[in-house]
């Protein structure tokens, strides 16, 4: 396909959109015992969670805690999400080993407007009126292009679909903002936190937006996977040559605000980098390493996650090739044979026998009388 990336961008989300939605009571040190997997995989960037406010996210009110104790290794950004200046400024005491003062300049506009009220706290009208003073403060911190951003592009639990349309709609909007002000604008994001998203709908979007607005070169999705379709909307977005996409081990992640929680979860890291390399696209991580933090997160949040390679391992080649002899393997514990070697399923009973017809040959030919 001549239209993929050579290679692409993940950002793996683990740490601050999957740990928000598990339990408060996760203990620092298994936080930490989790980051300091993640940066053993190959990420370059990695989120160590938000400075937010503990009454909202409960989950976060030990972020102090993990930014003091976390050991930063080489080559890895570490940073974490902000909201106001009062969570800037926390995040900031931590520099250089925490880094929030990289920031893009992007104007983002719900299409969702109950969804702003119920978790920005604010309207889509005043997302909107706020746009002007973005693009002043990238004026000022001379900020060479612009950059878009749509929430929910593609449909809300609280309001029903959105067409392309008004997706086009919104999307003009902000352009000519950013136009008038000047600006060309290089970036467009895809911020979806109910997963109203399908595969069709992502490329008719992205193709309606190349077609108007060329200057549109890179595109981000953060798309989340409540309907289970959304690594096919990513392989949608591969073929049109997007190449930045966030995800979290084994899909953990959700949204309080939008009805679903935990089961809006995210594409799991380590399936969309399998889907990746086996397409010949470069990723940066180590899959085998992301198989190993995956493992660690479900023993961290205590319960199953909701990838398919952290269970069934991923294509064997090489010299990974499955035995000929391999006995019965029925459970996801013996499943994981490739991590845990053959010992998982050393009693079980074995379908091969030397000998026997599987391994015989063929059968001479029959005489005829």
């Amino acid at each position: 396909m001549s239209g993929l990336p050579k290679s692409v961008v993940i950002t793996d989300d683990t740490m601050r959109e999957g740990l928000q939605i598990e339990s408060a009571d996760i203990a620092v040190s298994e936080k930490l015992r989790l980051l300091d997997a993640l940066g053993e995989t190959g990420a370059k960037v990695i989120s160590i969670g938000s400075f937010a406010h503990p009454k909202w996210t409960p989950q976060m009110a030990c972020i102090d805690e993990i930014a003091e104790r976390f050991v930063p290794k080489p080559g890895i950004r570490y940073t974490a999400a902000v909201f106001n200046r009062k969570g800037f400024e926390r995040a900031d005491k931590y520099y250089p080993k925490i880094d929030v003062r990289t920031k893009r300049y992007s104007t983002h506009v719900e299409l969702c407007d109950t969804f702003a009220r119920r978790n920005y706290n604010r309207t889509q009208a005043q997302q909107i009126a706020g746009m002007d003073a973005t693009i002043a403060a990238a004026r000022e911190a001379g900020i060479e292009y612009g950059s878009v951003a749509l929430g929910n592009p593609f449909g809300s639990n609280f309001e029903g679909p959105f067409t392309l349309e008004q997706r086009m709609e919104l999307l003009e909007l902000m352009m000519d903002r950013w136009h008038n002000a000047g600006f060309t604008v290089k970036r467009c994001s895809f911020l979806e936190a109910m997963g109203w998203n399908l595969p069709h709908q992502v490329r008719e979007t992205l193709l309606e937006i190349r077609e108007r607005w060329p200057e549109i070169t890179d595109f981000h999705c953060h798309l989340h996977n409540t309907r289970g379709v959304t690594i096919a909307s990513y392989y949608e977005a591969l073929t049109l040559g997007v190449a930045e996409f966030d995800t979290s081990l084994g899909g953990m992640g959700g949204c309080p605000y939008c009805g679903n929680g935990r089961a809006a979860g995210h594409v799991p890291t380590e399936d969309f980098v399998d889907l990746c390399h086996e397409m010949g696209i470069e990723t940066g991580y180590n899959l085998d390493k992301l198989l190993d933090a995956t493992a660690i997160a479900e023993e961290v949040v205590g319960h199953p996650l909701w990838g398919h390679v952290s269970k069934s391992g991923p294509r064997p080649h090489g010299d990974r090739i499955y035995p000929a002899d391999m006995p019965f393997v029925e459970t996801l514990e013996e499943a994981a044979h490739y991590r845990n070697g053959p010992e998982v399923y050393a009693d079980q009973l074995s379908p091969w026998r030397e000998g026997d017809a599987l391994t015989r040959g063929p059968a001479p030919p029959v005489a005829a009388k």
